[in-house]
């Protein structure tokens, strides 16, 4: 490959990695034909780029980007090697464990830096599984704060609107 080619593919990745802060690395090698453009199709409809990669060009992009964590996903490098970017943290992991359900060996996971943080190794599926998206987490916050202005509401609705009512479902609240 010449060196200009190299130049250009590093500074490509580099692009990604800084736009899409959580990748994947994945091995998809053995797919056939049929489930490589499956698992593209699957992957375009979420969101996520995959790209298959040389683990010495990923290598040298990861180490000029200086950052200790994601350099703990480097020794994952060996092999074929395919990224997939998400803004979606869990996005990737969720459908690695969709294909494997539907009886696919690959993709497999390799490591994943997502949300700052390295996890090597494919027995951590389930736990990038299980990460919360921001609007996930959005959407509990708003649900912790409705809660507590949902008790005042059914205890004054129970009370009837009379204020005897309403300091006796109060006090009861207190005692509790």
């Amino acid at each position: 490959m010449r060196k200009d080619l190299k130049a250009q593919i590093i500074e490509s990745l580099s692009a990604q990695i800084k736009e899409n802060p959580n990748f994947y690395i994945t091995d998809i090698s053995g797919l056939n034909a049929e489930d490589t453009a499956k698992l593209r199709r699957e992957c375009f409809e979420q969101g996520i780029k995959l790209q298959v990669v040389k683990n010495t060009l990923l290598n040298i992009v990861i180490k000029n980007m200086e950052n200790e964590e994601m350099s703990l996903v480097t020794p994952t490098l060996v092999g074929n090697t395919a990224i997939m970017f998400t803004t979606v943290a869990n996005a990737p992991a969720k459908l690695i464990k969709k294909l494997q359900k539907a009886g696919m060996q690959k993709p497999e996971l390799k490591s994943a830096y997502v949300q700052e943080c390295a996890f090597v190794g494919a027995d951590k599926l389930e736990e990038l599984a299980a990460i919360k998206s921001k609007e996930e987490l959005i959407g509990d916050i708003i649900t912790l704060l409705q809660s507590p202005a949902r008790n005042v509401i059914s205890a004054l609705e129970s009370a009837g609107g009379k204020l005897a009512g309403i300091v006796k479902t109060l006090s009861e609240r207190e005692e509790k």
